[in-house]
């Protein structure tokens, strides 16, 4: 199997020629917000999209309106990163990676078992596999943090039979996708 350096390569290409995206966004989006573990959540942590990812923008937006805490990361190095409670998209400001993030003053949330992380990746399997970008920082915060439930939004042309993950490899719980939602691990 290829090394994960060429398959980030070649996902990210893939991803970039998906067409209709903004159709697709908004299907992931209306999917995710019907999901149950989201209707319950305390607390929603989540990315700011960017280049070619699905688009994470009006799903804060809506998230927000539904009255749900919703926290972005900032990254600190060394493979940490930390949440913070956003009131809008006007909190974020372009930070680390070029990637918008919230200012490190707005308050963190209090992270339980009805906590949902939505985590970004270039590909997934069926069972919750997932390939990164490769710096760690999700793996790391979700094996701190190992009570949320995760979940990855992915179009269905980036769910593949396997990928070359290894045992540290975060793997989630549910991936929305425009056409289903998978449940992973179980």
């Amino acid at each position: 199997m290829e090394n994960k350096k060429e398959l980030r390569k070649e996902f990210s290409h893939l991803r970039a020629e998906i067409r209709d995206k903004v159709s697709k966004d908004m299907d992931i989006t209306e999917r995710l917000l019907e999901e149950e573990k989201i209707l319950e959540a305390d607390n929603i942590l989540l990315y700011a999209s960017f280049g070619s990812e699905v688009d994470t923008y009006l799903l804060i937006d809506k998230l927000i309106e539904m009255g749900k805490n919703v926290a972005l990361p900032i990254c600190c190095g060394e493979r940490s990163m930390t949440f913070h409670i956003i009131g809008s998209v006007a909190d974020l400001h372009e930070g680390m990676y070029r990637i918008s993030e919230p200012d490190s003053a707005l308050p963190q949330p209090v992270i339980t078992d009805r906590t949902v992380c939505i985590i970004p990746g270039l590909a997934f399997t069926e069972d919750g596999g997932r390939l990164g970008y490769g710096g760690g920082y999700y793996d790391k915060f979700i094996n701190e943090n190992p009570l949320m439930t995760t979940i990855a939004l992915s179009y269905e042309e980036l769910i593949v039979e396997q990928l070359p993950l290894m045992q540290h490899d975060l793997r989630v719980d549910i991936i929305v996708t425009e056409e289903r939602t998978v449940l992973c691990n179980g």
